[in-house]
């Protein structure tokens, strides 16, 4: 920021803050050199996905205590929600919309058949 000092001469005052641009796009991505190189990262990102879809199913499994009976478990509105933003931040983080929610689909579609048939029980 610039001001005048008393003296009419530019002063800049730097803030001893850093300040970092929030973006919304992935790291770059490292160049491999192999596609075995190519599969071993890929091997480990499914190995995230899976660790984050096990803390997902622990959460759906709590959500079970505040329904009453199967008929409560699909709830279209929220399932919108979910497949909405879903969309909206695949296409900023430069993921195919159509991809991510057919992904997010059919795992929302997983958990609910599963949460429904623990409520049965």
């Amino acid at each position: 920021m610039r001001r005048l000092s008393p003296w009419g001469m530019s002063l800049i005052i730097l803030s001893p803050v850093p300040v970092v641009a929030q973006t919304t796009e992935p790291p770059p991505t490292p160049c491999c050199r192999t596609l075995g190189e190519v599969r071993t990262n890929i091997d480990r990102i499914d190995d995230q996905i899976l660790r984050l879809m096990a803390e997902r199913s622990r959460y759906v499994a709590q959500a079970e205590r505040f329904k009453t009976s199967a008929a409560t478990v699909r709830d279209e509105t929220r399932i919108r929600q979910i497949l909405t933003r879903i969309r909206e931040k695949a296409a900023r983080q430069g993921v195919n919309p159509d991809i991510a929610e057919a992904t997010f689909r059919a795992m929302v579609e997983g958990f609910t058949a599963e949460e429904a048939r623990q409520i049965r029980r």
